[in-house]
């Protein structure tokens, strides 16, 4: 795709071009491109495909590599060049036209490139190294496959992830926003978001109390010193906000809330008797991305954080992961998600403590992990620089995996655990909006009924209705003011679960009849009966 670029604009720049999930995107600093100029990088690709011209792979010094890059004058090539650790470079050459930067591998010709199997999907802005103080980039996205048929269903999984896409339901339900004036990566929650926010922290709540845990509140920021000891300025400074002066001390934003909760547990001595001592906290933490990285609720600077510790004699600790095993999959079945990913992450290169102990912990982790029956895969060297992990990747109704919940073992006197069930309560509302397309079950819904009057004269009834349902912790509403096809219709594009239809009779019977999103007409109802079976429905969590 570059060289046909290059070919149709012979002043455009290349940067990187990697793959990614079901495709593959090339960044060029050029004018802004359109549709148009995507059929015509298309057909010039079909061209270069049809002459069958050879991939060539050649080793030359880092030298010759930057007489190269500079003679063709590619001023991010040699700054990619400069970031290559290993010698020597590896270019690959498309016939005797055109080469590139690149460790391959890749196929034998362009001829084994099936045309009708691939298609440019879209063109976006990016900064160069996702920082917004660099060039705006042109980004093309593409996809490629082996035959025509796996492109036409890869095309229809597209769709419908576009049409679930958190971003535009978000907005078009006013759950949440990403205000310009505040700045990107920082999120309002509008009411009915807020709402669903609610009932995900009270069950999160109501579940670690029932598990034994006592719940925290700490603060959002927290002398500099706190995170030199921690480690986390020698291991994650480049995640951090910037340090704030106040009254001649040096003060910074929090990036985690763990040494926070060791804070917490030092203020007194404990016993062998006391252990295990379990704390938990939804707590907000602020993370320094790149602007270029930010993607609405699932790549965001300040977020909130479902964190919990357990300080554990060693020889509990194997019960303890279970138990937090057995947690995550009780809160997760709540939301619907019943299918994991599992992965075990051990000592990455960049780590604090002894072998040892990393040993000892790593083993801990699998022996809970085998105690629980899950499989799951070893993610070598993918730990945290204090210790190892088991993450737990949640697939949605598409088939995609989200990364969610996470378990650490630290090894101290006593041990420590850290872990997260939902992760990013922002990121797990987008993965949830995107699993339910918007259509939240009728527990979790925003609003839960919507009392629809055939005219206004039944008004007044459809109020004492809203108000009974309310009286019985059942979120509802009246709309009014249009002809009932128009309110129905509404009602269902803002996909509200029940519909409460009002005319003469009903006001007559002090009855409404129901409608539902899910399973048509359920006719008519006496209040009671329709605010029971909510209840019901509420009670056993029904998706």
């Amino acid at each position: 795709m570059a060289m046909a670029v290059q070919k149709l604009y012979p002043d455009a720049k290349v940067t990187i071009g990697p793959w990614i999930d079901n495709g593959f995107y090339y960044d060029f600093d050029m004018e802004p491109l359109s549709d148009n100029d995507l059929k015509r990088i298309k057909k010039e690709m079909d061209r270069i495909i049809k002459r069958n011209l050879p991939l060539v792979r050649e080793e030359v010094s880092r030298d010759e590599a930057q007489k190269r890059i500079m003679a063709v004058n590619e001023p991010y090539k040699m700054e990619i060049l400069d970031s290559i650790k290993e010698d020597p470079i590896t270019i690959y050459h498309i016939g005797n036209e055109w080469w590139d930067l690149c460790a391959g591998p890749h196929v034998e010709s362009t001829g084994k490139i099936n045309n009708k199997a691939f298609q440019l999907e879209s063109i976006a802005g990016a900064y160069w190294r996702g920082d917004e103080k660099k060039p705006m980039l042109q980004r093309i996205y593409g996809t490629a496959w082996e035959n025509e048929e796996q492109l036409k269903a890869y095309l229809h999984f597209k769709e419908e992830a576009k049409r679930r896409d958190h971003r535009r339901i978000g907005q078009d339900l006013d759950l949440f926003s990403i205000q310009e004036e505040a700045g990107g990566g920082l999120v309002f929650w509008h009411p009915k978001g807020a709402i669903v926010r609610h009932i995900i922290e009270d069950s999160w709540r109501k579940t670690h109390i029932e598990h034994g845990y006592d719940l925290l509140f700490t603060p959002h920021v927290a002398r500099a010193d706190l995170w030199k000891i921690s480690g986390h300025l020698d291991f994650y400074k480049e995640n951090m906000y910037d340090q704030m002066e106040i009254e001649d001390e040096l003060y910074q934003l929090r990036p985690m809330n763990c040494p926070y909760h060791i804070l917490v547990y030092k203020r007194k001595l404990h016993s062998y008797r006391d252990f295990p001592i379990r704390v938990a906290e939804l707590g907000t933490v602020y993370r320094y991305e790149l602007s270029g990285s930010l993607h609405g609720l699932f790549r965001v600077r300040g977020f909130t954080q479902d964190d919990a510790h357990i300080f554990c004699l060693e020889d509990q600790i194997k019960d303890e992961i279970r138990g937090v095993l057995d947690l995550t999959e009780e809160i997760l079945l709540q939301f619907g998600f019943s299918k994991y990913e599992v992965n075990l992450s051990t000592r990455p290169e960049k780590a604090v403590g002894d072998d040892d102990i990393w040993e000892k912990a790593t083993v801990a982790l699998k022996d809970a992990l085998d105690d629980k029956g899950w499989s799951y895969q070893i993610d070598e060297g993918g730990g945290a620089f204090y210790g190892p992990k088991i993450d737990l990747k949640i697939e949605d109704s598409l088939g995609r995996k989200w990364q969610c919940s996470t378990i650490q073992a630290k090894k101290r006197r006593p041990i420590m655990i850290h872990r997260a069930v939902l992760g990013s309560l922002e990121r797990f509302f987008g993965v949830l909006i995107e699993h339910y397309a918007g259509d939240f079950p009728l527990w979790l819904a925003p609003i839960q009924a919507r009392v629809l009057p055939v005219t206004d004269t039944q008004l007044g009834y459809c109020n004492e209705v809203v108000g009974k349902l309310k009286s019985n912790g059942i979120r509802a509403e009246v709309c009014h003011g249009e002809r009932l096809p128009k309110l129905i219709r509404n009602a269902e594009k803002q996909k509200i679960p029940l519909m409460a239809v009002v005319g003469p009779k009903e006001v007559e019977t002090h009855s409404v009849t129901v409608r539902s999103r899910f399973g048509g007409e359920l006719g008519t109802m006496k209040i009671d009966e329709f605010i029971s079976s909510i209840q019901q429905d509420i009670k056993t969590r029904t998706l």
